[in-house]
């Protein structure tokens, strides 16, 4: 079975920071696209950041300046380093690998391609985790 364990939520003030892991388990991440996705109840998932490990190339970078991804090879590890939250930054937080190559790739990990939407079964998901910022 492959999956992502995703780890690192919690609850902290705004202005703190917090680091996302997700780690692949029974696959490796070369070849693939990642994503960081979050998503609020009755809201669709919001994509954040799509990051190709090959090279390291940054495709989406919505929240720059503030949240940062990265990856380490070695470690089959994607990482979301968040700094200055605010209390709207308050959200499950899911981690995503794409199934597919190249340009169905990216087609797969778009804005709402979460659980519900027809893409997400093109990638494969943690289980997401939750980040709680209080004001």
């Amino acid at each position: 079975e492959v999956k992502l364990v995703e780890s690192g939520g919690g609850s902290v003030q705004a202005g703190g920071s917090l680091t996302l892991s997700c780690t692949a388990d029974g696959f490796t991440f070369a070849g693939r696209l990642t994503a960081w996705y979050r998503q609020t109840p009755g809201s669709e998932c919001e994509l954040i950041s799509v990051l190709r490990l090959d090279d390291g190339t940054s495709f989406v970078d919505l929240l720059k300046g503030r949240f940062t991804a990265s990856q380490d090879n070695a470690k089959n590890t994607l990482y979301l380093q968040m700094n200055n939250l605010k209390a709207e930054d308050t959200a499950v937080y899911y981690c995503a690998a794409s199934k597919e190559d190249g340009d169905e790739a990216a087609r797969g990990l778009g804005d709402g391609a979460c659980r519900g939407s027809p893409d997400y079964d093109r990638n494969i998901w943690g289980r997401g985790t939750q980040v709680t910022v209080s004001s």
